[in-house]
């Protein structure tokens, strides 16, 4: 009889701690939470995360990942997967090649933050959040985006009604530039989100780099959205005494995370119209981390096209190419 009770007593401590640590479903998953046990699963943020179309983006380096819980837990182990495959993890564990963050808790006990630099070009995997050693991890899906949109960027003239030069910057079309192979404006993973272009009179990077440091004599409206579509009138051009004027254009894209992509160029006008187009390389890296145009004689390419009938253009930036 004594053994009985024995036995009986500990299957039901047995009991007691399995709904400890996986708790009673109740057939609902909040906002932010992942896939695994409802109810105890904690939301995780991470910076530069952004939602788009269901799926969690966030923007390649170092970034901060926050654990909340509603109530105090521990201990809690955070891993992250990288580059999904068709080795799916163990339904009760993690992948054996996800990583471990170092997470610190806050006093209470309810939020864990901790720093992993993610890489991927569009690589989709999980976040897996462990808060008991027999419990099924709670899983959050993620997208990395490493990579700024594109487009091809044509800067032609245009009649003014004013007295100078009217601009204007078009994604060319699709048929004229890409062919059937590209897309000339766009983002291949978490998407298109703005463009803004600049015109300056003088080297915008000759003392810094990451962030111009003059302003522009002349700036698009800027847009949200694909073709790019700007035009800028009434801009001074040369003059009776000095023929030709030459402006610094740099143009900049940036997608839904963050990632940006910048085109540089320069225009040179006479009282009219454009005379030549140059683009340059982003070849200027002063720190880790930030580039720009060093804007060298040498380093530039002449761009300038004219028709038949004598207008002159310049096509700087590049086709968005798209898989088959």
């Amino acid at each position: 009889m004594k053994k009985l009770l024995l036995v009986l007593l500990v299957v039901a401590l047995a009991s007691f701690l399995l709904v400890g640590c996986f708790g009673v479903p109740d057939g609902t998953e909040g906002e932010g939470e992942g896939e695994g046990e409802a109810g105890i699963c904690p939301t995780v943020a991470i910076t530069t995360q952004v939602a788009v179309g269901g799926k969690n983006y966030i923007k390649e380096g170092s970034r901060t990942i926050t654990v909340t819980f509603a109530v105090p837990t521990e201990p809690v182990s955070v891993f992250v997967g990288e580059v999904l495959t068709t080795a799916k993890a163990n339904p009760v564990g993690v992948p054996e090649a996800a990583k471990e963050v170092i997470m610190y808790v806050n006093a209470t006990k309810t939020v864990y933050t901790g720093t992993y630099i993610f890489d991927g070009d569009c690589d989709e995997d999980y976040i897996y959040v462990l808060t008991c050693d027999t419990c099924s991890p709670c899983k959050y899906p993620y997208t990395v985006d490493d990579t700024g949109p594109a487009s091809p960027i044509k800067i032609a003239s245009a009649a003014c009604v004013c007295e100078g030069v009217t601009l204007t910057f078009d994604t060319p079309s699709q048929t004229a530039v890409c062919g059937v192979t590209g897309v000339c404006c766009g983002d291949v993973c978490s998407g298109f989100a703005s463009y803004a272009i600049d015109l300056y009179t003088t080297d915008p990077f000759n003392t810094c780099c990451d962030i111009p440091c003059v302003t522009p004599a002349y700036s698009c409206p800027g847009g949200v959205a694909c073709p790019i579509d700007c035009e800028l009138s009434c801009i001074t051009g040369g003059t009776a005494t000095i023929p030709t004027k030459t402006y610094y254009v740099v143009a900049t894209l940036l997608d839904k995370v963050g990632n940006r992509q910048r085109y540089y160029a320069t225009v040179e006008l006479d009282t009219d119209s454009i005379v030549d187009v140059y683009t340059y390389p982003e070849d200027k890296n002063p720190v880790a981390g930030v580039y720009c145009a060093e804007f060298a004689a040498d380093t530039g390419t002449r761009v300038t096209a004219t028709t038949a009938a004598g207008v002159v253009s310049g096509t700087i930036g590049a086709c968005l190419v798209t898989a088959q």
